[in-house]
């Protein structure tokens, strides 16, 4: 029994369709590390939390505080 062209033809197709699938993905395997930015990983150094400006209790005596006896006061320095 031989092989029909066009069954011989669907065989290519596949065979070309699978090559094509195996090489999409080994092309994304391989260019998945590029989209990553460089490396080490590091923590910021963050600075302390400044402390607040002298004569802030003045500035925040008009507060008026909620139910829980908590206020907001906003400071604004330069």
């Amino acid at each position: 029994m031989g092989v029909t062209g066009r069954r011989r033809l669907w065989r290519w197709v596949a065979v070309a369709w699978v090559i094509v699938v195996a090489v999409a993905g080994a092309v994304t395997w391989w260019l998945e590390d590029s989209a990553e930015p460089p490396g080490p990983y590091r923590w910021e150094n963050a600075d302390p939390t400044p402390s607040l400006p002298q004569g802030w209790e003045s500035a925040c005596a008009s507060a008026t505080p909620d139910e829980n006896g908590r206020a907001l006061c906003f400071i604004r320095t330069r």
